[in-house]
Order: C-alpha cells, then sequence, then structure tokens
C-alpha cells in the first residue's frame, strides 16, 4: 500500500534578469527554470528508497515538494493522506525532516533545551519523550555532549542531534537531504547505520538524497535516478546494479603471491602480494566458472565476490541517459 503517491509533478522557478535597452532604462528578461518536469512515483510503508541525480537534477525540490515546504507549479502528491503543501501542520507531525545543510536546533541552546522545545511543538508526553530520547542518546553516545551550546559542536555531532530532532515525535515517513554530506568517515558509518536499523525495527518509511554512494548502498533497497527534472530510472539497488553493469568484482586471496586467471571477460583490476582482484563480465563469463577455474589453481585461502560500487551504476546510468 503506497504511502506517497505522486503524480506529474512539477516545479518551475521564475526569475527576472535585467539588461541594458536601446533607451539606455533596462529592459526586464523573465526566464523560466524547469527544475522537475512531471515526474510520478509510488512509495509503499517501510520502503527506504533513495533519490539520486546530479546537481541541478530536481531532488531536494521534489523532498521540498513532498514535506510541504514548497508548492509545485502543476501535479499532485499525497503524503501519509495530506496534500503537503495544503495541509503542512497535519503532515509535520507525522514526519520527520532532516536537510543537511539547515538545522532544526537553537544553536545558541544545548541540544537537550532545543530537544525539550520540540516536544512542546510536537505536543509529546513527558513519559514517551523521554523514552525516545534516552533510547536515541545512548544509541548516539550523545550523552557527554547534551549540554553543550550547538553552535559549539562539531558538524558530526550536530547532524547526529538533528537526526534525533527529527524522530523524538514518532514520525512514520523520514525525509532525508544529504544527511552525511561534510562528514567523516566514522560519522557517516554511525548514521548510516542508525537510520537502516532504527527504520527497520521501527517501521519507518525512509526517503534519502545523497551525492554518497555508499548511503544509498547501505541504507535504501530502491532508487530512484532524476536527471534534469525527470526520473530515469526507477529499480531495486540490486536490479539497477545488474542492468547498468553486468559485472561482479572477485578477490582472490592467495597463498601464492599471484594468481593468473584466463578467461573471456575476466581482467585484473587490482593486484599485491597475495591479493589478487578480477573485474568479471558476467555477459561472458558466470562467477561460478572465475571460482571453478580459482578453486583449481590450489591455495586460495578466502574469496570475496562483491557487486561493483555504486558510483559505476550511477555513471552508467547517466552515460546510458545521455546517449539516447
Amino acid at each position: 500500500m503506497a504511502i506517497l503517491s505522486v503524480e506529474s509533478l512539477r516545479k518551475d522557478y521564475r526569475y527576472v534578469r535585467r539588461r541594458p535597452g536601446l533607451s539606455g532604462l533596462f529592459d526586464r528578461d523573465i526566464r523560466t527554470v524547469k527544475a522537475v518536469t512531471g515526474i510520478s512515483f509510488e512509495i509503499a510503508e517501510r520502503e527506504r528508497v533513495a533519490i539520486i541525480g546530479p546537481n541541478g537534477a530536481g531532488k531536494s525540490t521534489t523532498l521540498k515538494m513532498l514535506s510541504g515546504i514548497l508548492e509545485p507549479t502543476d501535479g499532485a502528491a499525497a503524503v501519509l493522506g495530506f496534500v503537503p503543501w495544503k495541509q503542512r501542520r497535519q503532515l509535520a507531525y507525522r514526519i520527520g525532516v532532516v536537510f543537511g545543510q539547515r538545522t532544526q536546533l537553537w544553536t545558541e541552546l544545548p541540544a537537550r533545551d532545543s530537544f525539550a522545545l520540540l516536544r512542546r511543538i510536537y505536543d509529546v508526553d513527558q513519559a514517551t519523550f523521554d523514552r525516545r530520547l534516552n533510547q536515541l542518546v545512548e544509541r548516539f553516545g550523545l550523552g557527554p555532549i547534551l549540554d553543550q551550546p550547538v553552535q559549539r559542536l562539531s558538524l558530526g555531532q550536530r547532524m547526529r542531534c538533528e537526526i534525533v530532532a527529527s524522530l523524538l515525535h514518532g514520525p512514520s515517513l523520514l525525509f532525508l537531504d544529504e544527511p552525511t554530506i561534510g562528514l567523516d568517515i566514522t560519522a557517516k558509518a554511525a548514521i548510516r547505520d542508525f537510520i537502516r536499523e532504527h527504520a527497520g525495527a521501527e517501521g519507518q518509511t525512509v526517503v534519502l538524497t545523497s551525492h554518497d554512494t555508499r548511503d544509498i548502498e547501505l541504507v535504501c533497497d530502491r532508487v530512484i535516478v532524476i536527471n534534469e527534472g525527470r526520473i530515469v530510472v526507477d529499480q531495486p539497488t540490486d536490479q539497477l546494479r545488474r542492468q547498468f553493469l553486468g559485472h561482479r568484482l572477485v578477490t582472490l586471496r592467495s597463498a601464492a603471491p599471484e594468481i593468473a586467471l584466463d578467461l573471456p571477460g575476466v581482467t585484473r583490476r587490482t593486484s599485491e602480494p597475495h591479493l589478487s582482484v578480477f573485474e568479471v563480465d558476467t555477459r561472458a563469463t558466470r562467477v561460478d566458472a572465475v571460482v571453478e577455474a580459482a578453486l583449481a589453481k590450489g591455495g586460495i585461502e578466502d574469496i570475496t565476490i562483491e557487486d561493483p560500487p555504486m558510483e559505476e551504476v550511477v555513471r552508467a546510468i547517466y552515460d546510458a541517459n545521455r546517449a539516447r
């Protein structure tokens, strides 16, 4: 059952550019930028969906319309039974929103005080609030920083507080716009793990935009690719890999310094002593045939089979789209 549906949604921005006219005065040149050009999709309860695309593709604009921040130029949308831009207040009690570049916390106040204010804004009873806050603080290890002003926190600490703030009222749908932007590897991993585990445990639906392909791989099970304001691909993550990149990576750890494989469609990517990584074109040779050939060499200590990195999948999608 769809809890979010979008039909022919469109958003145009108009701006005025002034240029010198023949009379010496300035003429107004009104221009229109088509940010989103008639997209349609549905998202079911408990799905974790990534909306990805290059800068200017319309990802953030789409999320802002779905959360009620922006009103579309045309089209329709329903989120949890509400029309977002007409029933923004009612919808706000049911969704959580995190924009990586903007804060919902009071920067001069300690995070603890911001959380307390949000409890009153969302009218959460004290017992429920205390239980949720204690669980989230423990999960993110925020105890030592709760009484520090938010403006003194590191970016990673602030983003963890932002996510906690978005969950305190128990939303059933979470919008995340670039939640890991600018964070170090450790902070990114903590946020990804939490989102995936929390969404699974609480039955939350997640809609995520990100330029970090690891966010997509580790959090989401479906990907919607937007380019120039329109949807070019909408598929499960695994299917996306299979369709756009017909190869897999096979890593061999061996007793011998090097393993050589002479099979059609099998090329060596990297090699270092006792470790070899092969790219396998599965249209030419099956992965099990590669594994069988490697084992026949003897001395294989470990074998790892992986899908290609999501960066390569996204690049292949864009290349295919440009070729049309």
